[in-house]
């Protein structure tokens, strides 16, 4: 199972102070990565990276908005602290005001907050990232089972993560041999935004209201691992993908 280790490399994941990204820091901690935890909220890294370092590993915590390629920098800077940058996780995004939106129903102004922090971040971060690993490295970008058909409901948002899905694809092509590229793209996990997004009624389980084949939602570890099967040597001969963990939805 040596080829699932990252011993000596160091990470970064973005929107890792809470919810899939904390799943995701953890998980590459696990797995023998430094990493640097970066969020909006600078209590919420401070803690993932107290708890990274419990597990005897080294924590940067980093307070960015992942909008700002300025900002973005500082995440370079603190993994050139830890060593260099091996593994970019673009994972912050979601609803950028917790509502699902028709596209028929969708201002301006929400149609472009919802493109800047679901895939304008991630172009960027790709970009960033791309350019701060000499040596090569993983990136791994957080797509949605949303980006699967269409979303009569959640539009904007569904359309911002199919266009994560194809920019990683490019990604992949421009950036090999040396960088590889791909996508997670996580099923209904109950994460505080998605919480805040859904009005599921209250007497059903949400997985069988879903239904779920695999009868129970998500983890931030679930993704987590997938995550760490994408950046380390376990994916040598992968790159331009998207695995779907979605508990088969």
């Amino acid at each position: 199972m040596k080829a699932f280790r990252l011993d000596g490399k160091v990470a970064v994941v973005t929107g890792g102070g809470k919810g899939i990204g904390r799943g995701i820091a953890l998980c590459l901690a696990e797995a023998g990565a430094d990493v640097v935890v970066c969020a909006r909220t600078l209590s919420d890294v401070k803690s993932v990276a107290a708890e990274i370092e419990s597990m005897g590993r080294r924590a940067r915590a980093v307070s960015v908005d992942v909008t700002s390629s300025e900002q973005l920098q500082m995440a370079v800077a603190a993994a050139k602290e830890l060593g260099g940058l091996d593994v970019w996780v673009n994972n912050a995004g979601g609803l950028p005001d917790a509502t699902p939106r028709y596209l028929t129903r969708t201002p301006l102004d929400r149609w472009d907050a919802q493109m800047d922090l679901n895939l304008k971040a991630v172009f960027v971060g790709c970009q960033i990232a791309a350019e701060n690993m000499p040596n090569g490295g993983t990136i791994v970008n957080i797509s949605s089972r949303a980006a699967m058909g269409g979303n009569r409901k959640n539009g904007p948002y569904a359309a911002s993560k199919a266009a994560v899905n194809s920019l990683t694809q490019t990604f992949a092509l421009e950036l090999a041999p040396k960088i590889r590229v791909n996508a997670v793209a996580p099923g209904p996990i109950p994460t505080e935004n998605f919480n805040l997004s859904t009005s599921f009624p209250k007497d059903r389980p949400i997985e069988q209201i879903i239904g779920v084949p695999l009868g129970r939602l998500g983890t931030p570890e679930d993704i987590g691992n997938a995550v760490v099967y994408m950046a380390s040597s376990a994916s040598s001969w992968v790159t331009g993908q998207c695995l779907y963990v979605t508990g088969g939805t």
